[in-house]
């Protein structure tokens, strides 16, 4: 006799309605921006119903934060996903390859999918005060967490810190610049070029 499966909890529940609405949040602002992504348009792609939305969350730019905030969370696991396959290569962790990965790595977050939600939210907290508001504590949060992660890599401490958080955010900015332009005007040989370019610049500045 087969048992029947083990029925889930209330909170098993809770995380998995949750899970399916930030999801649903996260693709419709990378897909249609932020004034399309309504609640009407998150119920349709979770499955989940107003009432069922706003048992979570009180308003939308409460959905909207919490999803710019599961972007910053996805990201950290990928990037950290990443490293740990760097480091099963045996490369040398303050090596010249070593930078080289950790740059394409960062590159490869700025890409991802999912990251075009969190420039969306930028580029509508421009002009929106309240969503301004909103992000401005999470986006000092989520800056620090990068710096603080960044830190722990053994090459930064090759470097001061206020020099070392100086290049780290040089270097994320330009990722993400290059991240947003490429959304109209994609220069694919440029930047394979960039790829190599960024650390070995950065090894004979500072190593050499």
């Amino acid at each position: 006799m087969i048992p029947a499966p083990a029925r889930r909890t209330q909170q098993q529940r809770r995380e998995e309605t949750i899970g399916r609405i930030l999801d649903a949040t996260i693709t419709s602002l990378a897909e249609l921006g932020y004034s399309s992504t309504t609640i009407g348009e998150i119920c349709s792609r979770s499955g989940v119903s107003s009432g069922g939305v706003f048992r979570h969350f009180p308003t939308r730019l409460d959905v909207i934060v919490a999803a710019a905030d599961e972007v910053r969370s996805r990201q950290f696991v990928n990037f950290r996903a990443g490293l740990e396959l760097l480091g099963d290569t045996g490369a040398d962790p303050v090596g010249i390859e070593t930078v080289r990965a950790c740059l394409i790595l960062l590159r490869k977050a700025t890409r991802a999918p999912i990251n075009a939600a969190w420039y969306e939210l930028l580029g509508a907290a421009r002009t929106d005060v309240r969503l301004r508001e909103h992000l401005a504590p999470m986006a000092a949060r989520y800056h620090a967490a990068i710096a603080e992660f960044a830190r722990s890599l053994p090459i930064a401490e090759r470097f001061e810190p206020g020099e070392f958080d100086m290049i780290l955010f040089s270097l994320v900015h330009l990722f993400d610049g290059e991240a947003l332009v490429a959304t109209v005007h994609a220069q694919p040989e440029q930047e394979d070029r960039g790829s190599n370019f960024w650390p070995n610049f950065w090894w004979a500045s500072h190593f050499a």
